[in-house]
């Protein structure tokens, strides 16, 4: 008789592709299914949804937007049941509040990623405080809790008393994230973009998180230098209007490409010559793996997660967040040297093909999945 595969759901707020909804599609993809089924819970539609479609992962939608959706709850823990689920793998703080209650009163084990903090240093003290105290329930009332990074860890303990995590590190997939990989190819002539340009890039969510708007005002000296240079932008987010007005207000109209959301990322990467991530927090950002797994030269901000992956004029280069100024000095700095860019670059790919393997990170967490079951 065959043996009952372990059955996990992993469980997040949204469909929409950002760093913890690309974890969930590596990880389903590359965990051992002779041993583990893997299923999906999101609260909203999205590419994330799409894309588990079509790799014949099943997944569910519980349409919510709302933390503390208590008329969710009895729906998830239906669910729950109807898929006889083993164990529940929550990933962030928003999915937590709408699964926690079912998967205690069903009495399964609870991991919970934490993929960034949900309090930061710019929120006024008592949201700050109230979201701090929540992230402490969560973390004293799960089985096992697991941070993206080392950096993401002490932060943790810093501010939630006797916090424990394991670390487990992001990975990607590095044979796909490779500039040598066959199926690569240039998407210059689609979008339009010169032979010729000098192409920074910017993938991901356009939201506050990231400083969209903080790159298009450093970008605005790069091209007064450089006619020939270029800032791609891509992703979707809160702020995406914002940035195509302030591109307009700043005159940089033909100097700046928007594109949506897009499952091609590594040949957006391919066609560039920079990456640039100016978030103002991150827990471990996966498209910075990507770009330096392309070894593209990169510039990140000092937060956590970036700041343990980059190692200044080792692998990339780091700046202090919103400091506008220091972008631009670092985007000049690599636009003017070829040497330098190519330095990185090569630096950056042997950075994630060491450290940052997607089946290192899976065979980490089915550990922790077998290690719970067996204490249960």
């Amino acid at each position: 008789m065959e043996k009952k595969k372990i059955k996990v759901l992993q469980a997040i707020r949204q469909g929409k592709v950002g760093g913890g909804e690309s974890h969930i599609l590596s990880l389903v993809k590359h965990i051992d299914k002779t041993i583990f089924e893997p299923v999906v819970l999101s609260f909203t539609d999205g590419q994330m949804i799409t894309e588990l479609n079509h790799t014949g992962i099943d997944n569910f939608v519980i349409p919510s937007e709302k933390a503390f959706d208590f008329s969710t709850w009895n729906k998830v823990k239906k669910l729950m049941q109807q898929q006889q689920v083993d164990l529940v793998h929550i990933h962030g703080t928003r999915a937590t509040s709408n699964i926690y209650w079912a998967a205690r009163k069903l009495g399964l084990p609870v991991v919970y990623t934490i993929h960034g903090w949900s309090f930061h240093d710019d929120q006024s003290l008592p949201v700050k405080k109230a979201r701090i105290l929540f992230e402490q329930w969560i973390t004293k009332k799960t089985d096992c809790n697991i941070s993206v990074s080392a950096s993401n860890q002490k932060t943790g303990r810093d501010n939630i008393s006797n916090f424990n995590s394991t670390v487990v590190y992001n990975g990607i997939d590095v044979e796909h994230f490779s500039p040598v990989n066959a199926e690569r190819k240039s998407l210059r002539k689609e979008l339009n973009i010169p032979a010729d340009a000098f192409v920074f890039s910017f993938i991901g969510r356009t939201t506050v998180q990231k400083n969209p708007l903080g790159l298009i005002k450093a970008f605005q000296r790069i091209k007064e230098v450089n006619p020939k240079a270029l800032l791609l932008m891509v992703g979707d987010g809160e702020l995406k209007e914002a940035a195509v007005q302030l591109a307009k207000e700043l005159g940089l109209e033909n100097h700046v490409v928007f594109e949506g959301f897009r499952t091609d990322v590594a040949d957006i990467l391919f066609s560039s010559d920079v990456y640039c991530l100016p978030s103002l927090w991150e827990g471990f950002p996966i498209g910075l793996l990507e770009a330096m797994a392309m070894a593209k030269p990169v510039i990140a901000t000092k937060v956590d997660g970036s700041s343990e992956i980059i190692h200044h004029k080792k692998n990339g280069l780091l700046i202090e967040p919103q400091r506008d100024e220091m972008l631009t000095g670092a985007m000049l700095e690599l636009m003017n040297n070829e040497a330098l860019r190519n330095e990185l670059g090569k630096a950056a790919r042997q950075t994630i093909t060491t450290n940052f393997d997607v089946c290192k990170m899976t065979r980490q967490i089915e550990n922790i999945y077998t290690n719970i079951l067996s204490d249960n």
